[in-house]
């Protein structure tokens, strides 16, 4: 039976439209973990914030010496992880890696609305089917996603899949040939209903942290339910 709390959970989230709120992480069961440069989690359909950027959007020595800056700090915090530790490593090093890419390096082609339409379109485009979106926004040169994966669609498949196919169309529009994105990405598995919504919101904010024009990015959000 369902506690105060989950209630409460289920209330505020299947008012934005949301089919299956209690999605979150939990630190009991197992986790389905691969391997790129980069380690990604997936617990069956448990939500997950997704953040992927372009091949060009940060500078290689910046990004030797934060490798090496969190190379060092994980030896002293070997996982797994309790969530005062998850926090931290983010608070250190996924916060850093964020404030670089607002800065906006690069060549920044999703600025063009064109080419952020086409990669918001393919995040919609298997909505409800292959996975569950909250809430995404498309940025000059990266991409937040909020989601859960649905069924046996397993998280790097979906990522293999946007990435992809945004990367042929988009490079066809401008004349560009090989890599456009980054190979790998970065996963945070949701943990709680406070930190859902403090996903949503840094979603939100992000636009306006940047100092971004209108129609240089793209924002959806999932509304409330109508009925």
């Amino acid at each position: 039976m369902p506690t105060p709390g989950e209630h409460k959970t289920v209330r505020h989230l299947s008012q934005r439209g949301l089919e299956n709120p209690l999605s979150f992480f939990n630190p009991d069961a197992e986790i389905d973990v691969t391997q790129n440069r980069l380690p990604h989690w997936q617990q069956g359909e448990a939500w997950v914030f997704v953040t992927w950027r372009l091949g060009d959007s940060l500078p290689k020595a910046k990004l030797d010496q934060w490798k090496e800056a969190r190379d060092i700090w994980k030896k002293y915090h070997p996982e797994p992880w309790d969530e005062k530790t998850e926090a931290e490593y983010h608070d250190h090093f996924s916060r850093q890696i964020d404030e670089w890419l607002d800065q906006g390096s690069g060549s920044c082609v999703l600025k063009d609305p064109a080419n952020g339409k086409i990669v918001a379109d393919a995040l919609r485009h298997f909505d409800g089917e292959r996975y569950e979106l909250a809430s995404f926004v498309v940025m000059p040169n990266h991409v937040h996603v909020l989601f859960r994966p649905l069924g046996d669609h397993a998280l790097a498949d979906i990522l293999k899949s946007w990435k992809g196919f945004t990367a042929r169309v988009i490079n066809k529009r401008i004349g560009k040939t090989g890599a456009l994105w980054q190979d790998d990405y970065w996963d945070r598995l949701i943990r709680n209903e406070r930190h859902f919504f403090k996903v949503v919101e840094y979603v939100r904010e992000n636009p306006v942290k940047a100092k971004l024009r209108q129609g240089s990015f793209v924002l959806w959000e999932r509304g409330p339910r109508t009925n």
